[in-house]
């Protein structure tokens, strides 16, 4: 029979436990507050042997005192917060007997040290870091011991009031390392979905998606010989669950990457590792809308072993086989290094780009037809091998187009687009390449084009400056330049009101991580009435294509002037 007193014990926890578990983040409460509460949570943890038990228990308590940190990673309680999630993950470890939950426990007293070197809890993190990595580990750390000791002492209040725990005694916000970041998690755990990738033998691409932004840190890993360990790049997640349908293992198998592999690492982290053969560098950013994590990796230039799987073009345009292929025009081929052409017709599938404005008129559409016309003509102009990313009306995320053309070694990029405006009145065409906007309007067209907000543009370009390292900005340009002058000048001579618009310069995510000569077209503007008249019309689509050919023959022309004397020569022979 239960007794009146252990029936009251079990109202008091109950109570307490409905008041501790309540979400830190609700009713403006203070890192302070949050503290005592993660504080009680750890106590009536330690005062019931069978919660210990249940590992649940353990990450709730973590949890709380996460918050901490969280709430305000520059204030006096920031390394409290970590110093207490380390003990109660370095405890559960004892329980546990898990080698993932002690070097959890490792990596927050490591925090400690390197984001708050002058805090109090320093040396007692270096304290607890020397008894994790002995061999026999101590059982119980003395901070448990003396909780424990202070727990019994205060069992007449039932838990109902915050322990008295002694707080950090400075006022003074905790210092933070200058180089350190430390971004606030976004409320709600996010799912990690899936994981692509793209590879040819010197670069591969592997993305990451989750259904909604959260923070990431990404690591390299030395190789370890003493437990068969290759070199590492892994990637973490916060405030992340893995996906019930995630393929945990994905089979890279080329020439620089083995692998990758995810896992739930910890209650509220997910970790994708990729094991790595070989590599010259590499890059880690993010997209939005849909959140996802990019990673580019280069190595060096090698024959390519056997098996590699590569994304195959939905078509790749050759030349006629009946078609003969002098030596000079293989050579011309050869001295200018543009032997590849990817031409991307923008949108697809679900996504329809901008609505014309006659009715039923869509950009996905008019630039899938455009960019057949381009193709041949280059083919029967120039005899390049030309890409399309997609031949059919389907949908391609941005990073994949881009992939595409990395993938196969292609020697310029072209994306293709129309252009559109809240005014009917606007016309004209302008051509882009990847760089920093300049001006509000670029904003614009490069927040449309990659389907997201003017504000993540303005996050993307904080950077863009390392992401470009890679990028062919100079080339770029200059072939952005060729374009959009020769598309003006032919079209001007045949058609009225045809208005350049000039060379931009925006951040656009299809042009992220391209590494050769890259830029994006806005043909026309769709919404205007007699742009979107012209860019339905065959005859106009056509002579829009010869345009643009011209605009890449003469960036071929500047390049290296004397392989067209050598083709001119071939023509008389």
């Amino acid at each position: 029979m239960i007794t009146i007193h252990k029936k009251l014990r079990i109202v008091l926890f109950s109570v307490c436990s409905i008041l501790i578990f309540c979400s830190a983040a609700s009713a403006g409460k203070s890192p302070k507050d949050l503290y005592y509460q993660a504080e009680s949570c750890y106590q009536f943890l330690l005062e019931n042997q069978k919660k210990q038990q249940d590992r649940g228990n353990w990450l709730y308590c973590i949890q709380k005192y996460k918050e901490v940190h969280r709430l305000n990673p520059y204030g006096p309680w920031a390394a409290a917060g970590l110093y207490k999630t380390g003990l109660l993950y370095a405890g559960l470890s004892r329980l546990s007997k898990r080698e993932s939950d002690r070097k959890e426990a490792l990596t927050f007293f490591e925090q400690i040290i390197k984001q708050y070197p002058k805090s109090r809890y320093k040396n007692q993190a270096v304290d607890e870091i020397r008894q994790l990595s002995m061999k026999k580990p101590v059982m119980e750390s003395t901070e448990v011991r003396h909780i424990k000791k202070k727990a019994g002492l205060q069992k007449k209040k039932a838990g109902l009031l915050p322990p008295k725990t002694e707080p950090p005694k400075t006022a003074e916000p905790e210092p933070v390392a200058k180089e350190t970041s430390l971004p606030l998690f976004p409320k709600g755990f996010s799912t990690v979905k899936d994981l692509r990738f793209w590879s040819n033998p010197s670069y591969t691409r592997i993305v990451i998606d989750s259904d909604k932004e959260t923070d990431y840190t990404h690591r390299l890993l030395k190789k370890d010989p003493s437990i068969s360990k290759p070199q590492r790049l892994y990637v973490d997640l916060s405030q992340s669950r893995l996906g019930k349908t995630f393929e945990k293992t994905k089979q890279i198998n080329d020439n620089l990457l083995k692998d990758a592999r995810a896992g739930q690492y910890t209650a509220d982290t997910v970790r994708v590792v990729i094991d790595i053969k070989s590599f010259k560098n590499y890059k880690v950013f993010s997209l939005k809308n849909p959140f996802r994590i990019v990673i580019d990796v280069w190595g060096k230039n090698g024959k390519p072993e056997k098996h590699v799987k590569t994304v195959p073009p939905e078509k790749t345009y050759h030349s006629s086989v009946n078609q003969k292929i002098t030596p000079s025009a293989i050579a011309k081929q050869l001295a200018l290094g543009v032997q590849t052409i990817v031409i991307d017709p923008g949108h697809g599938g679900h996504d329809f780009g901008a609505p014309g404005y006659i009715k039923g008129t869509h950009e996905k559409d008019i630039v899938l037809q455009l960019a057949k016309k381009l193709a041949r003509k280059i083919k029967d102009t120039i005899h390049c091998n030309v890409i399309l990313t997609r031949e059919t009306d389907r949908f391609l995320t941005l990073e994949e187009r881009t992939a595409i053309a990395n993938t196969k070694n292609a020697d310029l990029f072209l994306s293709i687009h129309t252009n559109a405006a809240r005014d009917k009145r606007a016309f004209g065409i302008e051509t882009y390449f990847l760089n920093l906007a300049t001006d509000d309007e670029s904003i614009m067209v490069a927040a449309k084009e990659n389907a997201t907000s003017t504000k993540n543009i303005s996050d993307l370009q904080s950077i863009l400056i390392d992401l470009m390292q890679n990028a062919k900005i100079n080339e770029s340009s200059r072939l952005a330049t060729h374009v959009q002058d020769s598309m003006f000048t032919s079209l001007r001579g045949q058609y009225n009101r045809i208005k350049s618009k000039g060379v931009k310069q925006a951040p656009f995510y299809v042009l992220l991580g391209a590494q050769m000569p890259a830029v994006l077209i806005e043909t026309a503007f769709i919404s205007n009435e007699s742009e979107c008249k012209r860019l339905i019309d065959p005859t106009y689509q056509e002579r829009l294509c010869d345009s643009i050919l011209y605009g890449i023959r003469n960036y071929i022309r500047e390049t290296n002037p004397t392989a067209f004397i050598e083709k001119k020569q071939d023509e008389q022979t």
